[in-house]
């Protein structure tokens, strides 16, 4: 059931992200768009499950109060939402390294916004 949540959350993310469009993949119909950090192409299934690594990125990170909103989700390859969350998301709240981080994030992902 989790990992079903979890693909139709990327779903609603890419389809609320400007960069994710339909796209034909090797005879399939998939939705193709871009990392929020490193631009890297993306793809996910009809199903939501991600064929190269895209994965869930929170923004504001659930440790320090960030949510499950869909403002506050984007789509990350792997290696962007694991190095983010090594480097950043165990710092303080206040840690201007991290606040910087959440901005810049923020701004992408409303400037990337359907919406």
């Amino acid at each position: 059931v989790g990992s079903r949540r979890k693909q139709r959350r990327l779903l609603e993310v890419a389809a609320s992200d400007r960069t994710f469009e339909h796209r034909a993949l090797d005879g399939e119909q998939v939705l193709e768009g871009k990392c929020i950090h490193c631009q890297k192409k993306l793809a996910l299934r009809a199903d939501g499950s991600p064929i190269n690594g895209a994965t869930l990125e929170h923004i504001v990170p659930k440790n320090h109060g960030g949510t499950d909103e869909l403002e506050n989700l984007a789509i990350a390859c792997a290696r962007c939402n694991s190095e983010k969350g090594l480097r950043h998301d165990h710092k303080h709240p206040d840690d201007p390294k991290l606040r910087e981080v959440i901005e810049r994030l923020q701004e992408r992902r409303r400037n990337r916004s359907r919406n």
